[in-house]
């Protein structure tokens, strides 16, 4: 039973059945010569990169074949539609929000934003590629060691900042612990952080959490904190390799960010994608349904094999093993793609969720690398 089959039959039953059927019926349609330049080769499950693979929704597919014609003009009308849309559902203005080609071009603008101005001050382990980007350029940042629990130590943090600190980044849920910082601490930290230094909250997988509204700060925005809130199209909605993602902040804020973008409005395709699917609940309830039961069976086989995970609630768990980069090889011989050692963290793999079908062969695997 292939994975157009199986999709069908939940769809159906959570009554969304024509829409995604259709999304179906046109993958399989794709000229095989394109389809195959993107996502895992057959027989691989790819389970290392974050991704979400039921997106993106079919009204994003629809949305893109539509604007495809259009594609000869410049994409600044689309950007304009969708900044309006992220506007009004956060009850800000448009002068408040940042879109770029993906969030990590808007956190890469803000890295380099913060040069000469002082050392940005983070956790010792998050998502830290946009940041690494900027020390390439001179930006300097002070680590934060985790909690022993692996958790964000928020009260050292906001000892290490002070008016010399050009940023604090944190990210909500973690990547790579998927820990989750509950919203009322989290908005604590910032009304305390936020009248010494800027605060920077990564909230990607926000979505993916069990009540998203509570979990973020996003409302901090309006009430005039001195915040920045990133989010991306990447991961409830599926569409990474469309490269959508925005942040809200305060006008002066968003004006010097913008001057760090790259991007030209963005791409057409994936505007549109995003304009079509930032409203679509019956896709994101569906693609959050299939993401949490993935990761509940990733959990069962975990415990089953005598590891322990990190909570997560996100698209992926950070396993504790005796050593991650034997895991990672051990999980490649079987055709498994996952991710190995964060740095010094030697004793944690993180695994993301896919195709359930393609967990259903890391939970079978794990046993297998764990005994061998």
């Amino acid at each position: 039973m292939g994975l157009e089959l199986s999709r069908r039959t939940l769809i159906g039953a959570a009554a969304a059945g024509g829409a995604l059927v259709a999304s179906g019926r046109a993958r399989a349609a794709e000229p095989a010569g394109v389809a195959t330049l993107f996502g895992p080769e057959p027989g691989i499950a790819l389970l290392s990169r974050n991704e979400n693979p039921y997106g993106p929704a079919p009204s994003a597919v629809a949305a893109m074949a539509e604007s495809a014609a259009k594609g000869c003009y410049y994409a600044d009308t689309g950007y304009r539609r969708l900044t309006a849309m992220i506007a009004e559902r956060f009850g800000v203005t448009p002068k408040h929000v940042v879109i770029g080609s993906g969030s990590s071009e808007v956190l890469s603008a803000i890295a380099l934003m913060t040069i000469g101005k002082g050392p940005t001050v983070a956790p010792d382990l998050y998502w830290d590629t946009t940041t690494l980007y900027g020390e390439r350029q001179g930006a300097k940042t002070i680590r934060v060691a985790m909690r022993p629990d692996m958790g964000i130590d928020l009260d050292a943090m906001a000892a290490a900042a002070t008016p010399g600190t050009a940023l604090v980044h944190v990210c909500n849920p973690n990547n790579p612990t998927g820990m989750l910082i509950d919203g009322p601490t989290m908005a604590a930290f910032v009304r305390k952080v936020s009248p010494v230094a800027p605060v920077l909250v990564d909230e990607a997988y926000n979505e993916l959490t069990e009540v998203p509204e509570a979990s973020s700060v996003a409302s901090l925005v309006k009430e005039g904190a001195n915040l920045i809130v990133c989010r991306t199209f990447s991961k409830i909605y599926g569409m990474a390799g469309l490269r959508v993602g925005y942040a809200l902040m305060q006008p002066a804020l968003a004006q010097q960010v913008r001057g760090y973008l790259m991007s030209f409005g963005g791409s057409s395709a994936g505007l549109a994608a995003a304009i079509a699917s930032f409203n679509d609940t019956a896709f994101t309830r569906f693609s959050k349904q299939r993401i949490v039961e993935a990761r509940g069976m990733m959990e069962e086989a975990v415990k089953r094999s005598g590891l322990t995970a990190l909570p997560s609630q996100a698209n992926f768990l950070f396993v504790k093993v005796p050593d991650a980069n034997a895991v990672q090889k051990a999980m490649a011989e079987h055709g498994i793609l996952i991710r190995g050692a964060y740095g010094k963290w030697t004793g944690y793999s993180r695994v993301s969720t896919g195709r359930i079908e393609d967990v259903q062969r890391y939970v079978a695997a794990l046993p297998q690398v764990v005994r061998a």
